[in-house]
């Protein structure tokens, strides 16, 4: 026999709010209708968490769940981010503990093939449960408040789809102490049982230190004896594959996790990016959408990303962005800089993608007949000083002191007069080049002068990956540079033009009053 299709006064879905409760697919145990669509929101006290569990489970297959599906939201439903997963045919779900006291499952079938269906169970404070996402937090039962005597609460993360390592960070820690932890205690092992490798056990009040496991899997153990207790912990987890990376190359990019795919709630995300000393980060936003600003405060109060000069979030903030923005590009004043994504408990949206590049400091100066280059030998120690050129490899950089330096006139290297906003330039081009074998990887700076000002300015024109870089990019203002300082000394011997100049100006002007005085007299 064939279902019929759901009829109108059929009870599906609906706001679950009592503590503990059960719920199931419409006709269970019989096949449910189809073209159904039915939505639960489970909503228990603030400050609660909820677990559900299914005793049956048998919906239509399909490998990609196309056809009749279910779905756990750690959250409102309809929010990807908040998604805990997708299931079909005759596997159950595996039970799950909320991140926070809200739940939503939806049911849905198509127009072919029915099954029995499902039927689940949820009750609130349960401590423990299957957790499957890329991130979320644990507390211990009924936290802040002082948690429970004789209480034993497993908590097993991981398996979610392309997870890495999880971290797992404490926010808040307070247990009762004692000799080895052998009265209440927190234990953490390096996989799914408590077979795998002890990460640690802990008690008292200090925070337990930030963990890291090898595995896609992490199991948490919290027990509590018979008398005195303490207000127990709050934790967060994520997987640290795509969410806690340093970068210590001279270029490189990356975005948020699952990008262009909506990332996942609840994160909170550090890209550290360490470079050699000498050298400035440039960070390129080639792409973002976070959620907005508030309507409240025009602020960033919800999704955000933040860039901090150097390696902590103690360091200046350089900026802090959410929304769909186009940012101009972000200079460090450093060798470190830190990036940070915070994700709240809703509204997820497709991220960002970044790609960053390491400025090579260098100080460029001019005078009315010649280039001055100065570049730090340790920002560029891997190299030889002929992979340093201007205009051709026969004006290759030489090295003076802890400076690689190009010095060298304008009628030589290449160099050449344009006019550029009415105005006379002297425009070259310098190389430096990081090729390894068969890997071409040559950067390339405009140099350019304008030799009635001694003004001199330099620009990237093609870096570490021009696809991904959309316009030249004006790296370094002449003078800025914060390394060591240009000789004066040196180029005030060299700047033999300057006098000349002088010389025949001052020799002129004689030969004008000689003149004057010559014809007052006639």
């Amino acid at each position: 026999s064939h279902p019929l299709l759901c009829p109108p006064g059929i009870k599906c879905g609906g706001v679950l709010s009592a503590p503990s409760g059960n719920f199931s697919s419409p006709n269970f145990p019989g096949l449910y209708p189809y073209e159904t669509e039915c939505t639960w929101l489970i909503v228990v006290a603030e400050g609660s968490s909820v677990l559900l569990s299914f005793s049956h489970f048998e919906l239509e297959y399909h490998d990609t769940c196309a056809y009749d599906y279910l779905q756990v939201y750690n959250g409102a439903a309809r929010d990807r981010g908040n998604l805990l997963g997708t299931f079909c045919g005759h596997s159950p779900p595996p039970p799950f503990s909320s991140a926070w006291h809200v739940m939503a499952v939806v049911f849905r079938s198509d127009r072919h093939v029915a099954k029995h269906g499902f039927a689940a169970a949820y009750k609130k404070d349960a401590c423990g449960g299957q957790l499957t996402g890329l991130s979320g937090e644990i507390t211990s039962p009924r936290y802040p408040e002082s948690y429970p005597n004789d209480a034993e609460c497993r908590w097993s993360i991981g398996g979610a789809s392309g997870g890495g390592p999880l971290t797992l960070v404490f926010a808040d820690f307070q247990v009762e102490g004692g000799q080895g932890c052998g009265f209440d205690y927190v234990a953490l092992f390096d996989g799914p049982t408590v077979t795998a490798p002890r990460l640690g056990r802990y008690c008292g009040s200090a925070r337990p230190p930030r963990t890291v496991s090898s595995t896609p899997h992490l199991l948490i153990i919290f027990k509590s004896d018979f008398n005195i207790g303490g207000r127990g912990f709050k934790a967060h987890f994520y997987s640290a594959g795509e969410c806690q990376e340093v970068f210590t190359t001279i270029k490189g990019n990356f975005s948020s996790p699952q990008y262009p795919n909506f990332y996942p709630n609840n994160l909170k995300c550090q890209w550290s990016i360490q470079l050699p000393v000498g050298y400035r980060v440039k960070v390129f936003f080639l792409d973002m959408e976070l959620e907005g600003r508030s309507s409240l405060t025009d602020g960033c109060d919800y999704d955000h990303l933040s860039a901090f000069d150097g390696g902590s979030e103690n360091g200046s903030l350089l900026g802090r962005w959410c929304g769909r923005e186009s940012l101009a590009p972000v200079t460090s004043h450093s060798n470190r800089l830190l990036l940070v994504l915070h994700t709240d408990r809703n509204t997820a949206k497709r991220g960002f993608s970044i790609s960053y590049m390491g400025v090579v400091p260098m100080n460029v100066s001019c005078t009315r007949t010649d280039f001055h280059i100065q570049i730090p030998v340790q920002s560029l120690a891997q190299l030889e000083r002929n992979r340093i050129y201007l205009g051709t490899p026969s004006c290759a950089a030489q090295v003076v002191g802890r400076n690689f330096k190009i010095h060298t006139r304008f009628d030589t290297c290449g160099t050449e007069s344009q006019r550029r906003n009415n105005t006379s330039v002297i425009v070259s081009t310098l190389y430096i080049d990081f090729s390894v074998g068969d890997q071409e990887d040559v950067h390339q700076y405009e140099v350019q002068c304008e030799p009635k000002r001694k003004e001199a300015s330099v620009t990237l024109i093609a870096g570490p990956d021009p696809s991904r870089l959309s316009q030249a990019e004006n790296l370094v203002d002449a003078q800025q540079w914060e390394g060591e300082a240009i000789d004066a000394h040196e180029i005030k011997s060299q700047d033999t033009s300057d006098i000349v100049f002088i010389s025949i100006c001052i020799l002129a002007g004689l030969l004008m009053v000689i003149a004057v005085v010559g014809l007052v007299l006639l």
